[in-house]
């Protein structure tokens, strides 16, 4: 197995604070000792929903208030459908945007199954990219319940020895799997992905008659207690704390956001317990128990 890192990063995805702008996002993420911020530009969070925000000068802005902050930038989520028409031109320029901020890993769905020959083709065009900007392309497993070609860890694993590529890996949701796929194991698939996952998306949620409902670390259904020591054994894998508070999937699987931005004081006060949590059990002292 390839290794994608020299050593663990633990990162916060910016889906956290949802609303708020870049500078408020990271002069709070630098109070509650990060040390690095994944940007999530991805439309249904409405951080990014516009192309033109993967321009190089709003890379080099983005660029310079992260290295003001005293961060770092290791992954950029920019999801698309891999499969579309336009995912070479499109996701070359988000490729390029994750570059541009230092990234090394950029997040994207795989896609729909109907599609999986386009898919096949605009990735043949994508790696050479890959390889040129340094990157690794990450799938990640889907939350929405369409049929994906990622859509449990060994669909995932099968579509990298599929592609035969060093610039291909996963990035496991443990969240998403509840929505996408009810019913399956998720700490058991989580565990499964992680020799092939070159980060993870840290979340919990719980279901409800209404959907699923994002919880604190280790108090929903994703098995995270479960998870972890199996995560603090593979100290190249990295992990993003992805905590989406405006956020919720309804029992079809698809996402909705509430109207209104979570209070700063209630984000910092959730991230604040997850980031100790996610320390607390990949500790050495947690490793070696």
């Amino acid at each position: 197995m390839q290794t994608f890192a020299t050593q663990r990063i633990v990162a916060v995805s910016s889906v956290a604070y949802d609303g708020y702008p870049a500078d408020r996002m990271l002069d709070s993420l630098a109070r509650l000792g990060a040390t690095h911020v994944e940007p999530s530009m991805v439309p249904v969070y409405a951080i990014s929903a516009d192309e033109r925000e993967f321009g190089e000068r709003q890379a080099a802005t983005l660029a310079r208030d992260i290295a003001a902050a005293g961060l770092a930038c290791h992954t950029v989520s920019a999801h698309m459908d891999l499969g579309r028409a336009d995912a070479v031109k499109v996701f070359g320029r988000r490729m390029r945007f994750a570059a541009r901020l230092g990234a090394k890993l950029v997040n994207t769905h795989a896609a729909d199954r109907p599609v999986e020959a386009r898919f096949l083709r605009n990735l043949e065009r994508l790696l050479p990219l890959a390889e040129e900007l340094g990157l690794v392309i990450c799938f990640e497993n889907p939350g929405h319940g369409s049929d994906n070609l990622f859509n449990r860890a060994a669909d995932g694993i099968a579509l990298l020895a599929r592609i035969g590529s060093p610039r291909v890996a996963l990035n496991h949701d443990l969240g998403n799997l509840l929505s996408h796929r009810p019913g399956t194991d998720a700490a058991a698939d989580a565990i499964a992905a992680l020799p092939h996952c070159a980060q993870v998306h840290l979340k919990d949620v719980r279901a409800r008659a209404d959907g699923w409902f994002l919880t604190a670390l280790g108090d929903g259904d994703a098995g995270c207690a479960r998870v972890m020591p199996a995560l603090a054994a593979r100290p190249a894998v990295c992990v993003s704390i992805e905590l989406p508070m405006r956020l919720h999937r309804g029992p079809d699987g698809l996402p909705s956001r509430t109207p209104f931005r979570v209070p700063l004081a209630d984000i910092e006060s959730r991230l604040a317990a997850a980031l100790a949590y996610v320390h607390h059990h990949l500790s050495a002292k947690a490793r070696a128990a």
